[in-house]
């Protein structure tokens, strides 16, 4: 069985700052076709759906739908503030390589 990614407390933090959860909503992380290295994550505030992985802590959520699930086993999902701009990142060891901006990855 493939480990559920894990979220940290920078992340969870975050989602706290924004009030995410008062309005009805999550962070979705997702895994679409597409991009410079053939897969793409796609990380948007959302609601959950049945059949979705929800990790929950202290009211906030993240959720997962189970199409993205295996691309995601043992990522780290995190929340960073850099010279660059601030943004919720995932570091994935299913990864074979990425672009230079984080948001593409081939397997």
């Amino acid at each position: 069985m493939n480990l559920p990614p894990n979220v940290t407390d920078r992340a969870f933090a975050r989602l706290a700052e924004i009030g995410a959860a008062a309005e009805g909503h999550a962070l979705r992380v997702a895994v679409e076709g597409g991009g410079c290295s053939g897969f793409q994550y796609d990380i948007r505030l959302d609601t959950a759906e049945q059949d979705d992985l929800v990790i929950e802590r202290n009211g906030e959520r993240v959720l997962v739908d189970q199409m993205s699930l295996p691309f995601l086993a043992g990522a780290t999902i995190d929340f960073t503030e850099e010279l660059i701009g601030a943004r919720f990142t995932i570091e994935n060891p299913n990864a074979a390589s990425s672009c230079g901006c984080g948001t593409s990855f081939a397997m």
